[in-house]
Formats: structure tokens, C-alpha cells, sequence
């Protein structure tokens, strides 16, 4: 096997061909080392490197492997896997810059819990993955590091926040990839690269250091080629920690379980607008040619969706509240330094009322409350993951959807942030291409705290389509 066919096995392959001492930890990491520095030029997806210190640390784990001192497979599952961090989470030691030129030199003292646990896992931090400045939009660009592009077409967007993780893995330089996710920024990504991205439930995968530790709508998540390569990682990142206090109890190990399993018989709601939102039809046109798949898998499909009536509003108060909350205090300082958009999303913050945000919680319980009644017919919902394809990497954001024109940057995210307003676990699947090669995922969305149910749906889905399969051109060996 070549070393650019070694980057595209499976992170859970490496992970069992390492334990079995078929191939090196230092082999596997000089394979992702050579792939990023023959792409990364190209896309941009890795926007700092440590080459030298992986390679110090596969070895260290060859060794310990050598001498039987390495950690059992049920407390290090992803043992001697290369990984790269997204730009916003810290990294000890390791340059953290949030995409802002205001942090460009910035190196943190300690780990953000997530990457705690992965090093705990056996992963190997080979440096970290480009995000827009602050997470803040679905198209990843900033100015300390530039765009990342998407490698199904290096015009085009690779999506965001969590771009650079979704290009990495597209390209196989990585084998997994941790992100965040608010409005859509591990699902839209993944979208447009052709891989997998999964936000789980708020406290699945606890969250530390944060500015707020109650609040529900931003999550940390995996992102993987494989839905099964999800769950490998789901085993080392979630579980509680008395740091998050919304944390879920259940353990890691519950992912460890078989995906495979049946579905005859189970309701699935197919939503092509999630209730009128605008569609570009080439994206309507690649899903629906996949509905049939869940039928041959047993489930009875129906068009539906929920009543998303107020989402809207629920999480423009609740990001706005979240921005001003997390950046306000930096805004009177360095104003002229930061993003338009970033500024915008703060002032609004700023500009609220009490009332407003006690009425956004309200609707948000009573939203809650409507679409729980609704699955509790449906087992699932599927729906578009993003409303339009890849678009001009030097386009910030989408104006307009057929014909209907966005009135703030985050509009053209709906389909995605209708559902992170409703606390449900959501994965993005690869669903196939448009007619000009372009990625399409397929949003599928379960019950409350069924993370596991979404992801043995998302993998039946996977293994009877195969769309994840097909690599990029400038990817291929």
C-alpha cells in the first residue's frame, strides 16, 4: 500500500492496523506529513504545522507499543492517529489565533477539554485547522491565514466554521477532525467536502473553558469520512465533566456499540425546505434522488416537517446575546481589527433587552416542545443540510437564493440553524454530486439525546449510497 493510500484508510483501519503492529505509528504520520505538504498549498486547510514534534510522538508511541506499554484499545481507541485542532479551541503550547489578526501570536497555557481528551484517546496533534475569524460565518477565510478552498473545485467554498477540518479530511490529510458547531459550522462543511460532521447533543461532548457554561447552542463534534470513524472518536470525547455543567452522564463507551441494526417499520419525515425555506433546486434535485434509500432500508417516508415558527428569531437573539457576551469587551478596544460581520453580530448582542431575550427563551421552550410532539411520530427527520452549493471562494457569504435575498449573513444558514435551536443531535451525510461534481450532503436529524440512533441511520445511509468514497481530483493517488 502507498502512503497516499494508507491517508485514505479509515481512522478506524489505521486505528486497528496500528494495534496490530501492521504499520507504525511513525509510518502513518510521515503518510499524512507527505500528503499535507503535496495539498496543502493548493487548499489551504492546515494553518499550522508541527511535523517535527508528530513525529517525535509517533515514535514515542511505537515504542511504547514495542515494550507492550501502551494503553489498552478501551482507553486509547484512537491510538497513534494523527489529528488536527480547529484554530478555535487551545491548544497548550501551540499557536491559537481564533482567525484574528488581534491573537495572530497568540499561544495558550492549557488544553480546551476536547483536545484533553483526544491526546488521553492515543491522538497525535499534527497542528491546526483554518476557521473564518471568531467561527463567525460558514465560508472560511480571515486575514491571518486566507481562504481554505474546497478540493472538489478550488473556486469554490469549503464552507465554515469548521472548514479547514473538512478539507483535511477530504484530502486525507487527517484521519479525523474535531470542531464546533452554532449555526451549521460542522455540518456545512462537511456538506461541501463530502464528509461527515456530526452535532451532537448540547453536553455530549462537553465543552471547557467557555465563556458560558449553560448555554446550548454551540457544540463540540467530530468530523470523519466515515460515520463510522464518528462514533470511534464520539467513544474519547464524550461522556460528563464537572467543568460543563449541561454535560450528558452517559458515557463515551456507549458509542463503542454496532451501528448496524433495522429500521422496518420506523417513520422518517422528509422535509425538502424544512417548511418553505428557499432551496437551490440543483441541491433539491441530488437529494431526492436518494429518498429511495430510506425506504429500501425499511422506514416509511412522509413528506413532513416540523412547525419551525420563531426559530428564526430564537437564534439571532441567542447567537447576538452569545457574541456581545463573549466579545464585547474586545470590541471597545480593538474595534477597527475585527470583522465587519463580527462587529455587526456583537452590537446587536449589545443592543438587546432583557424582554427580548426572555421572549427568545420562551419560544425556544415552546419550539421545543412542538417539535418533540412531532417526533414523537417521526424517528427521523431529513432535510437539506445547506440550502445551496459550493459558491466563489472570494464570495463572503450568500445574498440571495432563488431570487429571495438574504438580509444578514447568517440567513442563507437556516436549514441548519432551525435545527440547532431545537437542542437535536444532526449529522451530515454525504448524499452525492451535482451535474459540475459538486458535493451535496443530507441532514438527518433524531430525537432528543438519540446521538446513536442519528448515527446508525447516517451509516446504513452511507454504506448502501457509497458517496463518500469518491476523493477529490487533486487527491487522487
Amino acid at each position: 500500500m502507498s502512503s497516499r493510500e494508507l491517508c485514505f484508510l479509515t481512522a478506524t483501519e489505521l486505528a486497528r492496523r496500528i494495534r496490530a503492529r501492521e504499520v507504525s505509528c511513525e509510518e502513518v504520520m510521515r503518510a499524512h506529513i507527505d500528503q499535507i505538504g503535496r495539498l496543502n498549498p493548493t487548499v489551504n486547510a492546515i494553518v499550522t504545522f508541527l511535523p517535527e514534534q508528530a513525529l517525535a510522538s509517533a515514535r514515542s508511541a511505537d515504542e511504547a507499543l514495542a515494550r507492550q506499554r501502551a494503553p489498552a484499545p478501551e482507553t486509547a481507541p484512537l491510538y497513534g492517529l494523527p489529528v488536527a485542532h480547529k484554530d478555535l479551541v487551545l491548544t497548550k503550547g501551540i499557536r491559537t489565533t481564533f482567525g484574528s489578526p488581534l491573537f495572530r501570536d497568540f499561544v495558550p497555557d492549557a488544553d480546551s477539554l476536547i483536545v484533553e481528551r483526544l491526546k488521553a484517546a492515543g491522538a497525535i496533534t499534527l497542528g491546526k485547522t483554518n476557521t473564518p475569524e471568531f467561527g463567525a460565518g460558514s465560508q472560511t477565510f480571515n486575514t491571518v491565514f486566507g481562504a481554505t478552498r474546497n478540493p472538489y473545485d478550488p473556486s469554490k467554498t469549503c464552507g465554515g466554521s469548521s472548514g479547514g477540518a473538512a478539507v483535511a479530511l477530504a484530502c486525507g490529510m487527517l484521519p479525523i477532525a474535531d470542531g464546533s458547531d452554532l449555526g451549521g459550522s460542522l455540518r456545512n462543511p462537511a456538506s461541501f467536502c463530502n464528509v461527515a460532521g456530526f452535532r451532537p447533543s448540547a453536553g455530549r461532548v462537553p465543552s471547557w473553558p467557555a465563556y458560558n457554561a449553560w448555554y446550548p447552542l454551540s457544540v463540540l463534534g467530530p468530523m470523519a469520512r466515515t460515520v463510522q470513524d464518528l462514533a470511534l472518536q464520539l467513544t474519547a470525547i464524550a461522556g460528563a465533566d464537572p467543568r460543563a455543567p449541561i454535560s450528558i452522564a452517559e458515557p463515551g463507551s456507549v458509542f463503542a456499540r454496532p451501528l448496524e441494526r433495522g429500521f422496518k417499520g420506523l417513520r422518517l419525515a422528509w422535509s425538502r425546505d424544512l417548511g418553505g425555506l428557499p432551496v437551490d433546486a440543483k441541491v433539491t434535485a441530488v437529494l431526492e434522488a436518494q429518498r429511495h434509500v430510506f425506504e429500501e432500508l425499511g422506514l416509511i417516508v412522509e413528506d413532513a416537517q416540523p412547525d419551525f415558527a420563531d426559530a428564526d428569531e430564537v437564534f439571532k437573539v441567542l447567537r447576538a446575546y452569545h457574541f456581545e457576551l463573549s466579545y464585547g469587551a474586545l470590541l471597545k478596544a480593538k474595534r477597527d481589527q475585527m470583522k465587519d460581520t463580527v462587529v455587526w453580530n456583537i452590537e446587536q448582542g449589545a443592543q438587546l433587552t432583557g424582554p427580548q431575550i426572555g421572549r427568545a427563551e420562551l419560544k425556544r421552550t415552546e419550539l421545543y416542545h412542538r417539535v418533540r410532539g412531532f417526533m414523537d411520530r417521526y424517528a427521523f427527520l431529513a432535510a437539506p443540510v445547506v440550502q445551496v452549493l459550493p459558491f466563489d471562494v472570494s464570495q463572503p457569504w450568500v445574498a440571495e437564493i432563488n431570487g429571495q435575498r438574504m438580509q444578514t449573513y447568517v440567513d442563507w444558514m437556516k436549514s441548519c440553524y432551525f435545527v440547532s435551536v431545537t437542542g437535536l443531535p444532526a449529522i451530515s451525510v454525504p448524499c452525492g454530486f451535482s451535474a459540475e461534481g459538486l458535493p451535496v450532503g443530507l441532514q438527518i436529524v433524531g430525537r432528543h439525546w438519540d446521538d446513536f440512533g442519528v448515527l446508525q441511520l447516517a451509516h446504513a445511509f452511507e454504506r448502501h449510497t457509497g458517496f463518500w468514497k469518491t476523493r477529490p481530483g487533486i487527491a487522487a493517488a
